[in-house]
Parts: C-alpha cells; structure tokens; sequence
C-alpha cells in the first residue's frame, strides 16, 4: 500500500489527531504518501443546540463513515467518546492506539476548583454527564451548554462569558490550551466519558491492507480499557441524552476493573456500579455492568430521561 487517505474533521483538534497519525505512518512506513480528507460533520454545523437535543454521538462520524464506505478515504481518526457503541456494517474499529488522560479538567480565571466558585456560578458544558456530576457536588451552579471546538470554549472562558468551564483533559494537553486556574476532575471521584482520551481507528472490514498498516498503532490496554467502557455503553443503549459514565483500569496483566455510573440530569439520583473481569471478557464485562446498574434503578432513570426529551 502506497497511499492512505484519512478521513477527519476539520477542528484543530481533530486535525491535530489526524496529522499526528500521519505521521506514525508515515515514520513507521517510508515511501507511504498519506493526505487528509477534511470533512463537515452533522455535529461540526449545528451549534446553536445542545447534542441531547439533536441525536447525540453520531452527529460526529457520520459524514466520515460514509466516506469510508463509499471509498472516498482508508481510514478515519476519531475521538473515541464520539463513536457510536454500534457501528455500520462493513466498518470496524480495528486499532486504539495509547489512550491520553481520561480524566475531565474544571478551568477557570479566577477559582481553584468548584469548592471555590461562587454561590449560583455559571460553569459552561455541553455535557449532562459533566453537569450530573458537578451538581451532585455543587447543587447550586447554574450550568450553561456550551458548545463549540476546544479553543473556542476555551477563548469564552477567557474572555469571561463563564465562571469556569469543563472540558477533557486529553484535548487540552494535545492542544496545549490551559487558563490561569486548572483542577482535574478524575476518577475514582469524577467518572470520563465513554472512550474519553482514547483514539479509534476505524477503516472497512475488507481492507487487509489499511488493517495491516495501522496495526502496530494498537496498544492492548486501552484497547481493552475501552472495550470494556463500550460493552457498559452499548448495554445501556445510551447516547448523549443521558448521563452516562464509565472508566476502565488494568489490574496487572490480567483483569481490569470497570465502574459505570447513570444519573439523572441533577445529579440527585446516581446508579454506581463496578465490575472486576478478565480482560479477555472486557465487551462482556461492560455489557454484564449495564445489566447491574439497570438493574438497581438505572433503567427507571433512562426512562424518565427518555420521556422527558420525548415529551
């Protein structure tokens, strides 16, 4: 294979995942000529309107699954957290390479962390599981959906639209975007999203040859990490109307330990759960926890987030 084309958005993060990619292929195979094909998602042209309100996770990959599909591009780089747990026929998520931080980042001009922000403070997040979470520390701010790429939200923060926002960590460090005040906001205490901080490579199932290029890229950890947090996604059949978190740990070579959580939009009611398993049954593991947590009370939640957006 001589050439590749990969398939991205054309966000500066986005474009920044997709070059860095480049150039492990490029590095790790001489003589490849690999191009960008940037693309317009669903996601990247509407704005104005939280995702819950608009169909959720794959307002972000459509445009560049189809170009896959129609043979357009070979590969495609994506933010793991934004791919949909249920993929088209004929794609496949091949490789994940070394997942960055997963954790969230609270960034503000002038507070520490949330203990500190004022009473009624505005925080900016297009996120409801980002806002389940920080009401259920701090019942009293006013959460605002802010949308747009990293460095905008990041700019609004600056320029004082917010008292503090939340963003992911992973973007912020490859973009090198910070603000005077920055406090992470991890797990145990803070779960990510789905995937957060991970990579996925995804390309058609017939292509040998992509599949053969990419494949040194895959690291066995956050793949099997992310299996996992997929397995608790798809299990719930959870998109982005509802808040829904998982985060996924190595236990030596041999095991990994899931935790997943559902909320409502408050962050007054949360269904916590986690499950140890082997690695090699991390999607089972995922799936085995969505039953656990719907179980205890996260089906009942679903449901009324589900109706509320239906009504």
């Amino acid at each position: 294979m001589t050439q590749c084309t990969i398939a991205t958005r054309g966000s500066q993060l986005a474009l920044w995942q997709a070059n860095h990619i480049a150039a492990l292929l490029r590095e790790r195979h001489p003589g490849l000529t690999v191009s960008l094909l940037v693309l317009k998602t669903t996601g990247d042209k509407i704005l104005d309107v939280p995702l819950a309100k608009v169909g959720g996770k794959g307002l972000f990959v459509k445009e560049i699954e189809d170009a896959l599909l129609d043979g357009r591009a070979d590969l495609a780089v994506h933010s793991l957290k934004d791919v949909p747990a249920e993929l088209p026929a004929g794609l496949t998520l091949g490789v994940v390479p070394r997942r960055e931080e997963p954790a969230d980042v609270f960034l503000s001009v002038d507070c520490d962390s949330p203990a500190a922000l004022p009473r009624a403070a505005t925080v900016g997040t297009s996120s409801l599981r980002r806002q389940a979470q920080l009401l259920a520390l701090r019942p009293d701010l006013t959460i605002e959906s802010l949308r747009g790429n990293l460095d905008t939200r990041v700019r609004k923060l600056l320029e004082g639209v917010y008292a503090a926002i939340v963003v992911a960590a992973a973007g912020l460090n490859r973009l090198g975007l910070t603000a005077p005040k920055r406090f992470v906001l991890g797990p145990p205490d803070f779960l990510p999203a789905v995937g957060q901080g991970a990579l996925g490579l995804e390309y058609r199932e017939s292509d040998a040859a992509t599949a053969a290029l990419v494949s040194f890229l895959n690291d066995p950890d956050s793949r099997d990490a992310t299996d996992a947090e997929r397995g608790f996604l798809a299990g719930l059949d959870g998109g982005c109307q509802a808040p829904i978190a998982a985060h996924a740990v190595m236990l030596g070579s041999d095991s990994l330990r899931l935790t997943g959580l559902v909320a409502d939009l408050t962050g007054a009611r949360v269904v916590r759960r986690e499950i140890v398993a082997p690695r090699e049954r991390a999607r089972e593991a995922g799936l085995s926890l969505a039953r656990t947590v719907l179980d205890a009370g996260g089906q009942a939640l679903m449901d009324e987030l589900y109706a509320h957006d239906a009504g």
